[in-house]
């Protein structure tokens, strides 16, 4: 096999077990996962962040990029992986791409979906400090035998709280994907969580 031949294979082999990695994360919530090796991404992404990015997206999702990743390396990067569009209106996005540090990024303006299809809400990747410090949150539902914890640092209470509250929109709501570093772990919108 060629070296392309090998390096498209081995581009393929870690799509798919990124993949895997966020299905699990998705199926298990607040449970950390190890995905990417995508040291190549362009400050700000991490690796993890990339590496969701280009296993989710493609030419037919429309991505909007938080101004602190809204970066011309960064377009680039996705453009050339995955060829996805680049929307400036958070209503239009299927996936969107924040950073957070201590903040409360929006997740007002994205799509919920409808009662019709809740299924065409938007997901938010949250990159984040790190996955396993800061406050910890309760989470039952789907996915969760009685209860779990998780911890996630560099969100405010006031993300918390406003996630808690949008729940009793379930089945609209947007899930989230959080990554730092290699790690990921994931928020689904059926998810209820305690604080």
């Amino acid at each position: 096999m060629t070296g392309a031949g090998n390096a498209a294979r081995d581009d393929a082999m870690r799509e798919q077990a990124t993949f895997r990695a966020v299905l699990s994360a998705m199926s298990r919530p607040g449970t950390p996962g190890e995905v990417g090796d995508r040291d190549d991404a362009p400050a700000p992404l991490q690796p993890a962040t990339a590496a969701v990015a280009l296993c989710l997206f493609d030419h037919e999702t429309a991505i909007w990029l938080d101004p602190a990743v809204s970066r011309d390396s960064v377009r680039e990067f996705l453009a050339f992986h995955c060829g996805c569009p680049v929307t400036e209106t958070p209503e239009e996005a299927d996936f969107a791409v924040l950073l957070a540090d201590g903040g409360t990024p929006d997740l007002g303006p994205f799509d919920a979906g409808s009662h019709a299809f809740p299924d065409r809400s938007a997901t938010a990747i949250v990159q984040v400090p790190e996955i396993g410090g800061g406050t910890a949150v309760s989470l039952t539902g789907p996915g969760i035998r009685t209860a779990a914890a998780m911890r996630i640092a560099g969100l405010s209470d006031d993300f918390w709280r406003r996630r808690r509250d949008r729940h009793a929109e379930f089945p609209l709501g947007i899930d989230l994907i959080f990554t730092a570093g290699r790690r990921v772990v994931a928020l689904p919108r059926s998810t209820e969580i305690g604080i």
